[in-house]
């Protein structure tokens, strides 16, 4: 008897699918990067937070909309082989949902090479999982690190070092 009980609830608590775990890992970033950066406060621009660390952290409020922003967040590092800022990642932060996407990350090589340009959906959604998952953990490992608002300093002088950088949407490479 006490089986079927069991049995009766395990097929009565709902199951958390890879949508819906992406929409949490989505609003738990959106904590984390208001908490320490407030990017909202932000005008458009570059800015640098040097902590003790060596690693200088490049923050850009790329476009700023009443409820959106786009954002860039990377070390003053770049690849060797491509030139590009490794890591890196692009962020869409919707300030009314209290989310923040990682459009898309560059820690190596870039997600066509590693989906192909046409990814079924399953695909697509588990590398999401992992970029939003690799933004969580490096916003805790900054945050650990002691990077926050308050090191944020105006850096206009790296504009020229990120102007060659691409900035491609990912939906439109999706549809190309």
């Amino acid at each position: 008897m006490s089986e079927v009980l069991d049995q009766s609830r395990l097929q009565s608590l709902p199951t958390l699918s890879r949508f819906r775990y992406l929409m949490g890992q989505y609003a738990e970033n959106h904590q984390r990067l208001l908490r320490m950066f407030a990017p909202c406060e932000l005008p458009i621009g570059h800015y640098r937070s040097s902590v003790d660390d060596g690693l200088d952290l490049h923050f850009e409020v790329m476009a700023s909309h009443p409820y959106t922003q786009e954002l860039r967040l990377s070390y003053l590092i770049r690849d060797p082989r491509t030139g590009l800022p490794d890591p890196s990642a692009h962020l869409r932060c919707y300030h009314d949902a209290r989310q923040v996407e990682a459009t898309h990350c560059y820690v190596g090589q870039r997600w066509q090479d590693v989906l192909g340009l046409h990814p079924r959906l399953p695909v697509l959604v588990g590398y999401r999982l992992r970029m939003n998952a690799f933004l969580g953990k490096w916003l805790e490992y900054l945050g650990e690190q002691g990077h926050s608002r308050f090191t944020l300093r105006p850096a206009p002088e790296l504009a020229r070092h990120y102007c060659d950088f691409p900035v491609a949407s990912e939906e439109s490479t999706l549809a190309g």
